[in-house]
């Protein structure tokens, strides 16, 4: 892999000291660093790394200690015995070694690409690189290029024109917007199937860093923020092992197709991140005002919503012609129909039309302090589906915000919270009201509808999902999960 930069790019020694070396081009910034990395060489205050033979080590404890658990460890056993799963989704996804073998780990050394975003979060990611991801880096082989972002969408164009074939990775240092801007970038190629089969990183330096803090949470270390967070997801990086991740395709009532790493909200979850925008300098403390404010004047939202559960999977298509079009990239949602037509008979349809919240997820976390489905790892091609329904108090739904830290709103006991694992949705506002957030970036607020695609692209992570299914198979129980007892005062 080469190790120089672009022309008319920044380059810089593993002491951080630039150098130009012409015009920027296309307003990206990029630092080279050699693949030899240069032993001893840290920035001035940046903490020395410790020992290479302990790179995979956490920087919080891990939860064995809590737990007990022998299963705990970053799943590297199975990745490396070839054990990983064949095949992701519907392109038949393969990495493959020199030697014509199945791998599920990044070679050593190996050479990424880091897309940073300068602005995330509190606007430290650059520093905070320097001093907490790059000496790791340095130690473990891994030589990294680093393109610093500079408009919203820059990542997404820069990723549909890389040639993706000088990187062993891409690395993303930002929150989860510019993850959804490199997944969508990157299905918007014409050579879009061989494209998504790049392995991706997520390093947390924005607001909410869900992804990255979902992918802790598989790998088994304790619940952390900041520094330790993007601590623990530097060491999965360096120690390689990747793990296949769902990919949810969403088709809009306007024909636009989006496809989400993370989560689609509406009503007040999507309020609260997208309202809260302009507190970004206060990091994840923006999402705390920002739900304080939102439960100030709280409001409710009227739509339909319908979904297909998991375990009423049909296996057959959809006969409608509409899905035999063969003008839209990206794989075959055979669980959907237009949305002109009304849902399949096996799908079940809310009777409610009053919500206060929306929620599908695809991840455990919903930031990095947001426990939002500690129900478990779902099985490959499902979701959680959560809602709420009109009628809940300010103190309820404030009590479930506070519980969500730990994982435990599920326990409060509130009968308009209801959760189902599904395949596939729909959601249809009424009047267009309220915003939809989609990985945390503002929608349009109309008729949508997704499903869920199985073990579709590669991340770096500690955590190998079931062995991949095109059809998921159906947990014990099927029904929603609601609590009956009465709402009961803070």
């Amino acid at each position: 892999m080469p190790g120089r930069a672009a022309p008319g790019a920044w380059s810089a020694d593993m002491a951080g000291r630039p150098s130009l070396r012409g015009a920027v081009p296309d307003s990206a910034t990029v630092v080279s660093i050699p693949s030899e990395p240069a032993a001893g060489r840290n920035d001035t205050d940046a903490p020395e790394a410790q020992d290479p033979g302990r790179e995979g080590e956490p920087h919080s404890r891990h939860r064995d200690a809590c737990l007990g658990s022998t299963d705990k460890e970053p799943k590297a056993g199975a990745t490396a015995e070839g054990r990983a799963p064949t095949e992701l989704g519907t392109l038949g996804v393969e990495l493959t070694d020199p030697a014509g073998g199945f791998q599920s780990l990044l070679p050593r050394p190996c050479q990424v690409l880091v897309l940073l975003n300068p602005r995330g979060g509190k606007g430290k990611a650059l520093k905070l690189f320097r001093s907490h991801v790059q000496p790791l880096l340095a130690q473990a082989d891994v030589s990294f290029t680093l393109m610093l972002t500079e408009r919203r969408n820059h990542a997404r164009e820069l990723v549909q024109a890389e040639e993706l074939g000088r990187w062993d990775a891409l690395v993303v240092m930002s929150g989860d917007g510019v993850m959804h801007e490199v997944v969508n970038g990157l299905m918007e190629r014409p050579d879009w199937e061989t494209a998504i089969r790049k392995p991706l990183c997520s390093l947390p330096a924005g607001s909410g860093n869900a992804l990255a803090a979902s992918l802790n949470h598989y790998a088994g270390y304790e619940q952390v923020t900041n520094e330790d967070l993007l601590t623990n997801c530097t060491r999965l990086l360096c120690c390689r092992h990747l793990a296949p991740m769902s990919l949810l395709s969403l088709h809009m009532a306007s024909g636009l197709r989006v496809f989400s790493v993370l989560s689609l909200a509406w009503g007040f979850i999507a309020d609260v991140d997208i309202e809260s925008e302009k507190f970004r300098r206060l990091g994840e403390m923006r999402f705390t005002l920002g739900t304080i404010l939102r439960l100030a004047a709280l409001r409710t939202y009227q739509g339909r919503l319908a979904y297909l559960p998991v375990g009423q999977v049909v296996s057959k298509m959809p006969t409608s012609r509409a899905l035999d079009r063969q003008d839209l990239q990206g794989p075959v949602d055979t669980h959907l129909v237009p949305l002109e037509e009304p849902v399949p008979s096996h799908w079940t349809v809310v009777p409610e039309q009053d919500f206060v919240l929306v929620l599908a997820l695809l991840h455990s976390h919903l930031g990095s302090e947001m426990f939002a489905a500690p129900m478990g790892h779902r099985e490959a091609g499902a979701m959680h589906l959560f809602y709420v329904r009109a009628g809940v108090s300010r103190a309820m739904l404030l009590r479930l915000f506070l519980a969500m830290e730990k994982g435990r709103h599920m326990e409060c006991n509130c009968p308009y919270l209801v959760y189902v694992p599904v395949v596939a949705f729909r959601l249809e506002p009424r009047d267009g009201k309220g915003m939809f957030a989609v990985d945390g970036e503002l929608m349009a607020s109309e008729t949508v509808q997704g499903q869920v695609h199985p073990n579709y692209f590669w991340m770096v992570g500690g955590h190998v999902e079931s062995p991949p299914s095109r059809e998921p198979q159906p947990p014990p129980s099927q029904k929603p999960q609601q609590t009956p007892p009465p709402e009961e005062p803070l």
